[in-house]
């Protein structure tokens, strides 16, 4: 295999993540104007994955984020620490007024032909300050990581934190672990960090320093400004031929890539949706089996998969056997209301296995 992961015994922690902690207030199926409850789920794009290791997969993970302390601070390191993710934090002090905050991302589930709605209110965020400097990486690397990673919203967040993630990414590749970076593509937050033709010029920057890149056809065409096809023309969501016909481009402008994966999902209704994944691993291509899933809570899908195809990786399963779990994991994460998993990893195998839904008694 293309990936040379250290083994578990000379390491601290399995995965460490870098990435900033928000609050995600979901009104459910109200629409925001209507609502008057919202529930609160702690997330963030590299959290998730952290989070989704330690609760279902039982490894060792770890997230450097920033902290706000007061009180909202509070409620996301309890939950940090329910999930059993270590922390590194960068501390910042609240002034009574006006921040810096953990940002608050509203996004409700939307239902049937109405579909979900995300919003950002990333104002004064602590994490957008995070910089070059802000952790000391040969001290939390010292114990040993074996897979590092980072991701596209957070590298979106300011000019420094994009600097931050190739200082770790660095840092990593060093003592070395595994790098990988979820490419994210979100138009709203590109939008106010430079424009959409900075996406590229920041995010290619950091792919020079990724071993495992994450992202479906958009992700790749304008993350990364790679060519290919129109991705609104394909006659389904579901054809991988499109994402492993970009491979040839990813490769050549990125040879340090050794995988590049994503989810495949072709959305019927807000609840119905047909669900894939593909692997790309060291030039040879896998897919997943599909099936039709009725969602509950779409977001945090995808973060699903790519802890479930990380944990085989790191667990020395078979690339086919390791997309299958990504694939079943983010598949039963869609199931759960809020944007971590409440799967067990019994769960996880046995419907990887072509387990059913029938009742376990």
């Amino acid at each position: 295999m293309a990936l040379n992961i250290l083994p578990a015994e000379k390491a601290k922690h399995d995965f460490l993540a870098l990435g900033a902690l928000v609050t995600r207030l979901d009104p459910g199926i109200i629409p925001f104007s209507m609502a008057n409850k919202y529930d609160l789920h702690v997330s963030g794009g590299e959290y998730n994955v952290a989070a989704n290791l330690s609760r279902c997969f039982r490894m060792r993970t770890a997230i450097a984020s920033a902290m706000v302390d007061y009180p909202i601070g509070v409620k996301v390191e309890n939950v940090v620490r329910e999930t059993g993710v270590v922390p590194y934090y960068v501390r910042f002090k609240h002034d009574g007024v006006r921040g810096p905050n953990i940002a608050q991302v509203w996004s409700d589930q939307g239902k049937g032909v109405r579909a979900p709605v995300v919003f950002y209110n990333r104002s004064n965020e602590a994490a957008g300050q995070l910089k070059p400097g802000s952790f000391n990486w040969n001290e939390i690397f010292a114990g040993g990581v074996r897979w590092f990673h980072s991701g596209g919203i957070f590298s979106a967040l300011s000019e420094t934190t994009s600097k931050l993630v190739i200082e770790a990414m660095q840092a990593a590749k060093k003592a070395g672990a595994i790098t990988s970076f979820d490419l994210n593509y979100r138009a709203k937050l590109w939008a106010v960090s430079g424009g959409a033709e900075k996406a590229p010029e920041v995010l290619r920057e950091i792919v020079k320093n990724v071993d495992v890149l994450v992202g479906n056809e958009e992700d790749l065409q304008k993350g990364l400004g790679l060519k290919g096809p129109e991705v609104e023309s394909k006659s389904s969501k579901l054809d991988p031929s499109t994402f492993f016909g970009m491979m040839e481009s990813v490769v050549k402008s990125f040879p340090n890539i050794k995988a590049v994966a994503t989810t495949l999902r072709e959305v019927h209704s807000t609840n119905r949706h047909s669900w894939g994944a593909v692997l790309w691993l060291d030039g040879k291509n896998y897919v997943s089996p599909t099936c039709e899933l009725d969602v509950y809570d779409r977001v945090g899908g995808g973060d699903g998969f790519a802890a479930g195809l990380m944990y085989g990786l790191l667990s020395g399963k078979t690339p086919e056997e390791a997309i299958k779990l990504g694939w079943a994991h983010g598949a039963l994460l869609t199931t759960f209301p809020g944007d971590t998993t409440m799967a067990t990893l019994d769960q996880v195998e046995s419907f990887a296995k072509g387990g059913s839904a029938r009742i376990q008694r």
